[in-house]
């Protein structure tokens, strides 16, 4: 890897998933950052004293920057779809953060453009991506545990009372934890079970008036070959899964207090001002332990597996064992490996933008479903051999 082509990177936004991605593009050899787009100018100017690169206020500066190869897309979900429609007509190979887009016909466009272009489009970062999350579809895919039959992902956040945009919590921008953290649930439900998904069923909910939002989700999803999945989210901050994850939050650090301070009271300005302090802060490059984005268990017909502190838990009849994983890749290291083998033609993405706009589909056909429509699912892929 250290060997290959340079890729020179831009960024456009600079919030807490574009700032998550520095360390791993400066850890990773292959990759440079060039320059990058961020639209408030206090920011803007801050972020181009401490990273040293050529900063622009919007995507086309960007996009025209000497010699830039791809681009990262870290802005509001309903700017997505026209950035990565420039950056492909740029000719730029594009990684766009989670969700892709709000709407299904507006993924499909961005993939077309993508193909069109002949450039690489990937939909990143999800939790799938997380190492013991890896290894349970590798321990799958093994057979030693012959086939899986159910798993299921629960997390417990305060999520709804974090520092936000207007749009964050507005379902018809791609707000509420179903499009935005159902997104990592139904993309490691999809990776574990393999990906053809078949029936959505589903529960949504606005528990806080003061907040209105989709604020927790219970779905039940069906798989092609017989696996049954839940993915159950709560962010209403009451319980936390981190005390059913020995006390390791979302990114792998020692988190024993698991309340943390809500953005309840705020005005708009306040409230944006405490979202960017949280993003210096929020997604740490390198931790001690593996992550937990809640409790996964998966069960084979001959085993269960759930992580660990250090990687994952195996019970079986003779007992139980535990598989230990290096702590020293996190997972945008492993999202940027991905995307730097895309680009180089080294090897070939899962987290494409077809597998993007499955995920996508599932969000919209659990939100529908809440609301009493099945919407059929038309745009589900396959596990890739």
């Amino acid at each position: 890897m250290s060997g290959g082509p340079q890729v020179r990177i831009g960024i456009v936004g600079l919030g807490a998933a574009g700032r998550g991605f520095l360390p791993a593009i400066a850890k990773h050899p292959g990759l440079t950052l060039a320059a990058f787009a961020e639209a408030d100018e206090q920011l803007r100017g801050r972020a181009a004293a401490e990273l040293d690169v050529p900063a622009y206020a919007g995507i086309e500066q960007l996009l025209a920057h000497a010699g830039l190869d791809a681009v990262y897309i870290a802005t509001p979900t309903q700017l997505h779809p026209e950035h990565v429609a420039l950056a492909c007509a740029a000719g730029k190979h594009v990684l766009v953060e989670k969700p892709m887009a709000v709407e299904l016909a507006q993924a499909e466009a961005m993939i077309a453009a993508a193909e069109r272009a002949g450039v690489q489009l990937l939909v990143g970062h999800s939790h799938s991506y997380d190492l013991p999350i890896q290894r349970m579809r590798e321990l799958i895919a093994g057979g030693t545990l012959g086939r899986v039959r159910m798993v299921n992902t629960w997390c417990f956040t305060d999520w709804i009372y974090r520092p936000r945009r207007p749009e964050e919590l507005d379902t018809g921008m791609g707000g509420g934890v179903t499009y935005r953290q159902g997104s990592h649930q139904f993309d490691i439900l999809r990776l574990l079970c393999g990906g053809m998904v078949t029936r959505v069923h589903a529960r949504t909910f606005d528990n806080d008036p003061a907040r209105s939002a989709i604020g927790a989700h219970l779905a039940l999803l069906d798989f092609a070959d017989g696996a049954a999945a839940t993915a159950v989210y709560n962010g209403y901050g009451n319980f936390s899964s981190i005390d059913l994850c020995f006390d390791i939050g979302e990114w792998g650090l020692p988190q024993p207090n698991s309340r943390l301070a809500r953005a309840e009271g705020l005005t708009p300005e306040q409230e944006l001002t405490a979202k960017q302090e949280r993003a210096k802060r929020a997604i740490p490059g390198q931790a001690p332990f593996q992550p937990f984005f809640g409790l996964t268990v998966v069960s084979c017909e001959g085993g269960d597996i759930r992580q660990s502190p250090h990687g994952l838990l195996v019970y079986t009849r003779d007992g139980r064992s535990e598989i230990h994983l290096p702590s020293d890749r996190s997972p945008r290291d492993l999202v940027m490996a991905e995307f730097y083998d895309a680009v180089t033609g080294a090897a070939p993405a899962l987290h494409t933008g077809r597998w993007g706009l499955a995920n996508l589909e599932i969000c919209a056909a659990a939100i529908a479903s809440a609301a009493g429509t099945d919407l059929p699912l038309r745009h589900q892929v396959a596990l890739p051999a």
